[in-house]
């Protein structure tokens, strides 16, 4: 199986001797605590799952200026995102060893232990300058840029011990997995090639057609249908929805034991091109040889061109610093003329009126009012899940 990045071996930062975490848990009781925002709660999440392996907690000033300036941390780690723990709170100091405590579980239980290695300034124009790095625009409507800028000036870095994954395993019991649990869910499928299919959204029609492409024209043995399950923009469809949007097309229209339906903790970024790199480096460290990257991957309103994310592969990321290859997706769309969904890329001879085109905003339209979009788009069984949706909100 693939290396994860940056070591021989994943190492998650959850505690897994479970005396251990005990222990932790009733030491953290009397600790000084801190209420994270829900990014470094993410960020705690994907790092005790081992998806952000090989780090061992939050980056300091110097790693993260030198990621968002330049895909490398401070030692030559590559990196594409800084993964940092930004507040507005004072008063905790360097080497004091501290409780991080979840923003997004009622009671704001502990979600980690963390040693203070440094407590730092950042201004706001370092803050705007690393935006405008990761994410290539610094406008407060991109809600990445919203997000990033507002977390706070101070900046706490250490390595950090994870004790619970959030609400994830509890609400999404069957959906969150573990980079670990997936390389071992891997392993155990007797799988050597595995292709990845990153998704914020229900799965139609053109999507599952393209997993089917990939997983032929890379001759791997199953697919990782991987869907975050963390917070998003409004107006995105709940990851419950998703779920089992998503497990009803696999379980109606793929073969048994070809496909793994899983999800990870982690907040939308919306970095486009940025958040692509970073989506490679965790599906390496689930054990995935491949991630399909399709058009406006990780992408939000018209921040970036449309394949962005696959040229930032060859223009940004060195040769060698993954082990991850890209699979390279066109817009897919069902052929009138070929009775079939294509790479729109692959059928020149096609016109817009030859394909099944439809727009986000009048397929939730339909689905409003009750209305399956064509077959052709999206599968009845999904059509249905998504429009008892969309008419629950109007009720």
């Amino acid at each position: 199986m693939i290396k994860p990045h940056g070591s021989d071996e994943l190492n998650p930062l959850f505690v897994y001797d479970s005396e251990k975490r005990h222990a932790l848990v009733a030491e953290a009781e009397k600790l000084p605590t801190l209420l994270l925002n829900s990014a470094a709660a993410a960020n705690a999440v994907m790092l005790g799952g081992g998806y952000f392996n090989p780090l061992t907690g939050y980056m300091n000033k110097a790693d993260a200026m030198s990621v968002a300036d330049s895909l490398h941390t401070a030692s030559g780690l590559f990196w594409p995102v800084p993964v940092v723990n930004l507040t507005r709170e004072t008063g905790i100091e360097a080497g004091s060893r501290i409780a991080l405590r979840d923003p997004n579980v009622e009671g704001n239980p502990v979600l980690a232990i963390m040693d203070v290695e440094a407590v730092e300034q950042v201004s706001d124009d370092e803050i705007r300058a690393m935006a405008e790095k990761i994410f290539r625009t610094l406008d407060e409507n991109h809600p990445g840029v919203a997000t990033f800028t507002e977390l706070g000036n101070t900046l706490l870095s250490g390595p950090i011990q994870v004790l619970n994954f959030s609400y994830f395993q509890t609400d999404f019991p069957d959906t969150f997995r573990t980079a670990v649990e997936i390389r071992n869910e891997i392993q155990e499928h007797g799988w050597d090639k595995v292709v990845a299919f990153q998704t914020r959204n229900p799965m139609h029609r053109a999507h599952e057609e393209l997993c089917r492409m990939a997983m032929e024209d890379l001759g791997t043995d199953g697919i990782l249908i991987h869907m975050l399950l963390g917070k998003l923009k409004p107006g995105d469809i709940p990851a419950d929805v998703r779920d089992a949007s998503i497990r009803k097309m696999v379980e109606i229209y793929f073969p048994p034991n070809t496909v793994m339906v899983t999800g990870y903790g982690f907040d939308m970024l919306y970095a486009g091109p940025r958040e692509a790199v970073l989506h490679a480096v965790f599906r390496q460290n689930c054990g995935c040889s491949h991630l399909i990257v399709g058009r406006d991957h990780a992408g939000v309103g018209d921040y970036y061109g449309g394949f962005d994310a696959q040229t930032i592969f060859d223009e940004e990321v060195p040769d060698g610093a993954l082990e991850l290859e890209i699979y390279r997706a066109d817009h897919t769309a069902y052929s009138k003329k070929l009775d079939k969904v294509v790479m729109m890329k692959d059928a020149p001879d096609h016109s817009k009126e030859d394909f099944v085109l439809l727009s986000g905003t009048a397929v939730r339209e339909m689905l409003g009012r009750g209305e399956a979009p064509p077959p052709e788009f999206s599968r009845p069984e999904v059509a249905k899940i998504l429009s008892d949706y969309y008419q629950s909100l109007d009720s």
